[in-house]
Parts: structure tokens; C-alpha cells; sequence
């Protein structure tokens, strides 16, 4: 009889029947009683209760009762801590018993229960396990120094437990050492600096080579990601780790495949690209990828995923497989639309006719989607392949000629981007497509052929005519579409001005006097002004020629590229992001690809966002940086040189200092009316802190801003009860950096229903400070005369950077230098659209100061310091590239806690 049957009871008083059955003598009857617990737990019954009872079942020879207890255990030890010390002896007594199943069990299971009490006596135990003759036992234990570190993970460093799993790399069990480096591989994760807790080296990679060929298929992927950590000294022995990984690559698991591909992608970065053993090793890595293709739908979507970024990095690879990646009858729609994107990006002249005879069959296709995507593929492929643009354009015009709505409305819009690529050269096909003028109902389609109309106006005789018709319902098109009708009929008026004046002045007044979209009526004003004053600087403007479109504007961003490919086979390979973009709580540390170099050295080795930079090295870049505060307009003057040999520190040190930039900077409206603005510091929007129905009717929302050296709480208090509400007081509880009201909470007295009141409340650092998780959030108690209400907010960081941050320079110096290597964090500040000057005065507005800037191989790097209100400093590099919108942000610091916190903060000033 199959064990169902302990899942159908339902009776009432069960809990008393079980606990009479667990303390019965017969042993029988205490795993029939046991089963009926765990089935109960299993399907959501609290049987809690029973803990003490079940606890007592331990003292047991049979392996399948144990087994049970130690999963009931495991369950409810968090709720029970007290009473899960009762089974701290039997946990001990069972890691010596003569079974290794059972020592294996009791670790395993000690490590589970997540009991602060219960881990201070699972040290001596695990020390042994660790140790332990039998390979089963050894393997468990150190998946628990894992688990153990998640929960405590000082002990496990006190304890020497790294030093233990260091030496379990060794094991001549193949199982151990897969087990071993996957235990390090998640404690690196954990870890909070983000740098490797053990360092490896030719010996210890040595012994992962061997082992990789011994153990299970998920050992091998854990070896396999370990090795994709690993730099190699020289190219000799990048190559060497090629030839003994690349068997890997004929593995049926499609996890142990793409993990060999990682680390093959990564080692050939390291060898010259144009060795014999690159062209071999490119040649290899196409059948694994092309057989994951045949596998189940699932599968291949991840594999496409991949081979997607592979392709992007290396199209040699894949560049004769065209075939593999035809769509087939069958196929999911998120298969489909993946291998088009991967047809586009193999495309090349020799093999352009089979894939526009392909694409063009997929134009018939009945899924809308798919159809549409591959109509924009063919546009793609005009760009792509110059050769094959006429074909593509007679492909797209035979398309047109089905007269199928959306194939039509695609073809027009990818037809707008050829003409963009190859102008003055497919005109003749306007006609036809004006033709189609009455299908078109969707925004893109209908702006691509009034961008074309106002385009080639001078060739289309009843171009007014054709805008005017569009011009007839203006306000209730989309606003893509109102915008390039503007242009366009400005366009025409600028070619043929006696005929269309009218039509000028009627779009012009739709869009200034009777539309709301700011953007429209500003282009509107723009357009309006250049006509009145200067017609010939309109025709410059308006008709200038226009650069050539790329044919690869979806391709990732190359160091954005380099990181995903070092994230091969996991979930960053499939969403095609960063692990910090949706991994929350992640540390800022980024992988990157080694600088290709033909003469590869030990200074390609990669280095992560936990910079260890040597101190002499250090000390160079600093002596050597302008220390000047750079100012807004650049002179002329050049930097005398430095002798760093000899006076050059003295020299730098005794510049005279340049205006700051935020002094410097008047603008416009200081030039007109004589006054200097009061730069203005960042303050986020108010975000919604307690709902009304939490708040029993009353809600509030607000922000933190910083004005005069004062920190302020910026509430509005709405109430939306049915009563008024009066004796508003506010109280914070403990925070990590001491926030306290400096005077009482002042609200409208009494609030009314519907009312609401702003209120700014000046806040002091004089309070008693607790850390708080995450560092700057803030729990707040708000009383009425209902009741006492509490919430929590998060405090944004630059509200505690305070105005004496300027460090000197020589105290700059000094504190660089003295602040330990391990101690700086790098981060990513992503699509930042400031230039170098913007950046020194948005920051310096918001307490951030400028101490230095020099350019370097061409990009600007910024030195800042910032003082928090509890006195801690920061030090920060910034790496601008001129062009580049990602800038990389160094912060070097003593109070680790708040790198995440700065960082955030410089996100959002200068995205404000």
C-alpha cells in the first residue's frame, strides 16, 4: 500500500490521537505516527505542537524514522528555537555513527536548521565531518560550511572552515571537490566585499581538471563557472585549459555545454586571434551550439539566448550554420522571433539570397507578430548587405502588393529606413507607396510615410494635397505622428514656399495654439521663430543632410557585451542584462572579458569591481593627477609638467587654485538681472509613505531634502476619513545615522476630511544611533487623535552629505593612500547625460567636490570627497568618456555600509 493513505484524515482532535501514537512503545506505531505528521505538514497543518514529541522519536536505529524527524526538524526548528536544542546531542551523537549515511544526515540536517543557538554547536561536528573517511560524508559537509556561512559567516572564518574547504579542492573523490567548489562559489556571492575568500592558482586549477572529468554533470557546471573566474598567467597555459575543457563540450547536458563555452570564450580573449589553435577552437564550439537546437523548446530559447551574445562577439563561430537557424512550422512564437534576430545577424553576401527567400516566406506566415518581424528582417538585411538592397526592395514591394494591412504598414516603415541608408537611389517606388496611403492606421506606419512625403516633396506633385489629408483630424493622431507632420509640412514649405504658405501657418497654429503636448508646441515655436527671422538658417536647420543609419543599432553595447558573455548559462545570458540589474541586494562587482593582446601577460588579468591595486601604482596616478578645481569654461593654459622624480608632488600641491565651478557658473539670468542663483541640491519626488488604508483615513507623502545645512522632512498629510483630525505629533525610532525632529511636528489644526496640508519638518543628527537594514531606512511614528501610526521610508543618502566636505588636497593625498585597497567599490552610472562640467557642478550643488581632474587616454577622470553627518568621509574617482553615457564610479571608503547608499545618490542627481 502506498503512502496516500496518511494525507486523506481529516478527523478532528488528530493532534491529541498523534501525540498518544508518538509516545507509544511500539515502534511500529511511532513511524505510522511520524508519517501521519509529516503528511500534515506537508499539506499546511500546523503541527507545531508536536515538537517535543517528535523530537523524542530521534533516539532511533531505523534510517527512514530518523530521516523524517530531522525533515519535521528542519521545518519547525525557527518557530521552536528553545526546544530545538533538546535535539542538539542527538545531532552530535548521530556525526559519530558508525553509518555514513546517518553522520551524513545529521550535518546535512544541523546546517539546515537555521537557529543562531543551534550553529555554535555544529562547529565541532562539521570540523570532523570535514575531515571524515567517507567521501558521502565529506561532500555534505562541505555543502553545510556554506549554509553555515549564510548564517553566520564570522564563524565560519574564526572556525578555519575556509581553510577546510580550500583543502577539500584536493580531495582525490571527484564528488568532493565538485561539492567544495560549489560551497566557494556561493559564499563568493554572498560575500559583502565581493573579493575571492580563497585565491586560485595553477596547482588548485590543476586538481579542477582533473576532477572535472570524474564527477556528476551539475559538479562539472560548478568546476566550469570556477574556471570561468580564473585568469591564466600566459597564453601557454590559457591554451592548455582550452584542450582540456573542450572534450566538455560533446556532453549530453546542455548546462555542462554552454558552461565549457563561458570559459572557452573567455581563455580565447587571452590568445592571439590569429594562432592556428583559435581557428581550430572556433570551429569546435559550432556543433555543440548547433545541437542544442534539436532539443525541447525550453532548451533551445536559452541556448538561442546565448548564441545570440556569441554572435555578437565572435560571428565567425556560427557563420556557415545559416540553415540551423530557419524557423520551422512547429516552432513557439518566442523560438521564432529569436532565430530571425540571429538570421539577421549571420547575414553576409554569401548568403543573402537564401535568407531573403526564407524571410519572404515568413511574411505569409498567419502569426501577426512573426510576419511583422520579419518584414522589419528584410529591411535589416537591405542595411546590413549593400549588394542586396535592390532584391530586398523588390521583395518588399512584391509584400506591398498582397495588400495584407500590417505587412503593408511594416514594409512602409522599414522602406522609410532604406531611404534613410541609400538616399537618392529607390525614389521611384514613392508612387506605389502613396498608393497606400488610406490602409495606414498604425502611428509608425502613418509618421514613416509623411516623414517620406516631406522628405522627396519636391517629387511628389501632390505632396500638399497628401499632407493636408493627415493635417484634417491633426489632434487625434498619436503625437509621433503630429510631430513629423509638423516637420514635413515645414519641409515642403521650405521647397516649394508660394503654394503652401497657408498650409504652414495652419499646422503651425494647430501645434502652439490649440495642443497641451509641450513638445509639440515647442517644436511649433521653434519652427514659427526660425521662419519669421531667418528663413535661410530654417532651411539649414530643417533640410540638412541627414548621417546614414547603422545597420547594427541593436547590438549591445560592447563592455555591457563582455560582461554578459562572462555570465554565459545563467540568467543574465537570457534576459541579456547585468546580475545587479534585477538581482536585488547584489554587490556592484562586474566581470569583464580580459584586453585582447597578442602578447598576452600577466597585466591582462581582468580585474573586478573590488580594485586590489598595488600602493606604488596607486601612489602614481595620484601624484601625477591635476590638482586644480577644474572650472566650468576651459582655458588655454597648460599644466606645467611634473618631475615626479623629484619636486613634482611640492609643485602640484602649490598651484594656485582656479574658481569652483559652482561659483563660476552664473548663468544666463545672472548675466541679465546681477544676482548669482543659490545652487539648488537634489531632492527625489514624493513618493506615497503610508496609504489611507493603513493610515485609518490619513495619507502621507513625502521626501527628504537638505537646504541650508538642515535636513527636512517634506510631508503631505491628506485626510480621507469621514472625521477631522487633530494633536498631530511625530516621533523616529533609532536609525543608523541619529535623525531626530528638531522641533514639533506643525499640521493644520484640525485637519477636515478631503484637506491636505504641507508640512516641512527640520530634522537633527543628535538622536540615538542603531544600524538600521538598509542603512538609510527610517521607522516613523505619527499619533492622532484616532490612533498612533507607524511606517517606514528609505532616507536617499545625499541628504547626509554635509557642506565642510572639501578635503585638502594634501589631506587627500594621504587618506587615498592610507584607506585600504580592499576597501574600494566600483559601480556602473548608466546613461548619464552631462558632460564633464555638468557633473562637477551638479555634484558640488549637493555637497560632492571637485579636488581634481585630469584627461587620461582619452577620458576625464574626476577625484571628490564628501563628509556624511556622522563625520565619515568619501573618497570617489569618476571615469568620463567623451561619447560614452556609462561613467564608472570608484568610491573609496572606510564605512563599507554606505557605498550603496553613495552610489544611489549619484545615480539620481545626475539623472535629475
Amino acid at each position: 500500500m502506498t503512502d496516500s493513505k496518511y494525507f486523506t484524515t481529516t478527523k478532528k482532535g488528530e493532534i491529541f490521537e498523534l501525540k498518544s501514537e508518538l509516545n507509544s512503545d511500539k515502534k511500529e506505531k511511532k513511524r505510522e505516527a511520524v508519517k501521519k505528521v509529516i503528511a500534515s505538514m506537508t499539506v499546511g497543518k500546523d503541527v507545531s505542537a508536536l515538537f517535543p514529541d517528535v523530537v523524542n522519536c530521534m533516539q532511533t536505529d531505523n534510517l527512514e524514522l530518523k530521516k523524517l524527524v530531522y525533515l519535521y526538524l528542519m521545518n519547525y526548528a525557527k518557530s521552536n528555537p528553545d526546544m530545538a536544542i533538546m535535539a542538539v546531542n542527538t545531532f552530535v551523537k548521530d556525526c559519530e555513527d558508525p553509518n555514513p549515511l546517518i553522520r551524513a544526515l545529521a550535518v546535512r540536517t544541523m546546517g539546515c536548521i537555521r537557529v543562531e543557538k543551534i550553529t555554535e554547536y555544529l562547529c565541532e561536528p562539521l570540523r570532523k565531518c570535514l575531515r571524515d573517511e567517507d567521501p558521502y560524508v565529506r561532500k555534505t559537509a562541505a555543502v553545510c560550511v556554506a549554509k553555515l556561512y549564510d548564517i553566520n559567516a564570522q564563524l565560519v572564518d574564526d572556525q578555519g572552515f575556509l581553510e577546510q574547504l580550500k583543502e577539500l579542492l584536493s580531495d582525490s573523490n571527484p564528488m568532493v571537490v565538485a561539492n567544495a567548489v560549489a560551497a566557494l562559489s556561493e559564499m563568493n556571492e554572498a560575500s559583502i566585499t565581493g573579493s575571492p575568500l580563497i585565491e586560485m592558482n595553477s596547482q588548485t586549477i590543476n586538481k579542477l581538471l582533473t576532477a572535472l572529468n570524474e564527477c556528476t554533470e551539475w559538479g562539472q557546471v560548478f568546476i566550469l563557472d570556477s574556471l570561468a573566474n580564473y585568469s591564466p598567467k600566459d597564453d601557454r597555459e590559457a591554451q592548455s585549459i582550452c584542450e582540456r575543457i573542450t572534450p566538455r563540450l560533446a556532453h549530453a547536458n546542455a548546462a555542462v555545454v554552454l558552461s565549457a563555452i563561458k570559459v572557452l570564450m573567455k581563455l580565447m580573449e587571452m590568445l592571439p586571434t590569429d594562432s592556428d589553435f583559435v581557428t581550430t577552437l572556433t570551429k569546435k564550439l559550432a556543433p555543440p551550439l548547433v545541437t542544442l537546437l534539436s532539443t525541447e523548446p525550453e532548451v533551445q530559447y536559452v541556448a538561442l539566448r546565448n548564441i545570440n551574445l556569441i554572435v555578437q562577439k565572435r560571428p565567425d563561430i556560427l557563420k556557415h550554420e545559416m540553415k540551423v537557424f530557419f524557423v520551422k512550422y512547429n516552432d513557439p512564437i518566442y523560438v521564432k522571433l529569436e532565430k530571425l534576430d540571429i538570421m539577421i545577424r549571420l547575414a553576409s553576401q554569401a548568403n543573402i539570397a537564401q535568407v531573403l527567400s526564407e524571410l519572404k516566406e515568413y511574411a505569409t506566415e498567419v502569426d501577426v507578430d512573426f510576419v511583422r518581424k520579419a518584414v522589419r528582417a528584410i529591411g535589416r538585411c537591405a542595411i546590413k548587405v549593400e549588394q542586396s538592397a535592390e532584391r530586398c526592395v523588390s521583395t518588399l514591394l512584391d509584400l506591398i502588393q498582397t495588400k495584407v494591412n500590417y505587412v503593408v504598414q511594416e514594409a512602409i516603415v522599414v522602406i522609410k529606413d532604406i531611404f534613410r541608408k541609400y538616399p537618392n537611389k529607390y525614389e521611384s517606388i514613392i508612387s506605389l507607396l502613396c498608393e497606400n496611403l488610406d490602409t495606414l492606421d498604425e502611428p509608425e506606419a502613418r509618421a514613416s510615410m509623411i516623414w517620406i512625403i516631406g522628405e522627396y516633396a519636391e517629387r511628389i506633385d501632390n505632396a500638399d494635397e497628401l499632407l493636408e489629408s493627415f493635417l484634417e483630424g491633426f489632434h487625434d493622431e498619436n503625437t509621433q505622428v503630429q510631430l513629423q507632420l509638423l516637420t514635413a509640412i515645414v519641409k515642403l514649405f521650405l521647397k516649394r514656399p508660394t503654394d503652401t504658405q497657408e498650409l504652414v501657418q495652419q499646422v503651425l497654429s494647430l501645434a502652439t495654439q490649440d495642443s497641451d503636448n509641450p513638445d509639440l508646441r515647442d517644436r511649433g515655436f521653434i519652427y514659427w521663430r526660425l521662419l519669421s527671422t531667418d528663413p535661410g538658417a530654417a532651411k539649414d536647420v530643417v533640410l540638412a543632410e541627414k548621417p546614414l543609419i547603422s545597420e547594427e543599432t541593436d547590438l549591445l553595447e560592447p563592455t555591457l557585451l563582455d560582461e554578459l558573455v562572462c555570465h554565459i548559462s545563467s540568467l543574465a545570458s537570457v534576459y541579456h542584462k547585468p546580475p545587479n540589474a534585477f538581482v536585488e541586494g547584489r554587490p556592484g562587482l562586474r566581470k569583464s572579458l580580459p584586453a585582447r593582446n597578442e602578447n598576452t601577460s600577466a597585466s591582462n588579468v581582468p580585474q573586478a569591481a573590488v580594485i586590489p591595486a598595488p600602493q606604488e601604482s596607486l601612489i602614481g596616478d595620484l601624484l601625477s593627477m591635476d590638482l586644480t578645481t577644474p572650472a566650468v569654461v576651459p582655458t588655454s593654459v597648460q599644466p606645467p609638467s611634473v618631475d615626479l622624480l623629484a619636486s613634482g608632488l611640492d609643485s602640484l600641491l602649490t598651484t594656485s587654485d582656479l574658481p569652483a565651478a559652482s561659483s563660476s557658473n552664473t548663468g544666463l539670468l545672472g548675466d541679465i538681472f546681477g544676482f548669482t542663483p543659490t545652487p539648488v541640491s537634489y531632492s527625489p519626488p514624493k513618493q506615497l509613505w503610508l496609504p489611507s488604508e493603513n493610515g485609518k483615513g490619513l495619507e502621507i507623502m513625502g521626501t527628504f531634502s537638505r537646504k541650508n545645512g538642515q535636513i527636512s522632512m517634506d510631508m503631505t498629510l491628506k485626510n480621507k476619513a469621514m472625521q477631522p483630525m487633530s494633536g498631530f505629533a511625530i516621533q523616529l525610532n533609532k536609525n543608523s545615522f541619529g535623525l531626530t525632529p528638531a522641533r514639533p511636528l506643525q499640521v493644520l489644526n484640525p485637519l477636515l476630511p478631503t484637506a491636505s496640508y504641507e508640512t516641512s519638518l527640520a530634522l537633527a543628527t543628535t538622536g540615538l544611533v542603531q544600524r538600521m537594514e538598509p542603512i538609510t531606512n527610517l521607522q516613523v511614528a505619527i499619533k492622532n487623535n484616532i490612533d498612533v501610526l507607524y511606517y517606514a521610508c528609505i532616507i536617499p543618502m545625499n541628504v547626509f552629505f554635509i557642506e565642510d566636505g572639501q578635503m585638502d588636497k594634501r589631506v587627500f593625498l594621504k587618506t587615498w593612500k592610507d584607506i585600504p585597497a580592499e576597501n574600494e567599490v566600483q559601480f556602473t552610472l548608466k546613461n548619464v547625460l552631462c558632460n564633464t562640467e555638468a557633473i562637477v557642478l551638479k555634484m558640488s550643488q549637493n555637497n560632492v567636490f571637485t579636488i581634481a581632474k585630469r584627461h587620461v587616454e582619452g577620458q576625464d577622470m574626476l577625484y571628490q570627497s564628501l563628509k556624511l553627518t556622522n563625520g565619515n568621509w568619501v573618497l570617489n574617482e569618476l571615469k568620463i568618456q567623451p561619447g560614452n553615457p556609462n561613467i564608472t564610479l570608484s568610491l573609496k571608503l572606510l564605512a563599507m555600509e554606505v557605498a550603496q547608499g553613495v552610489f544611489q545618490a549619484y545615480d539620481a542627481i545626475l539623472h535629475s
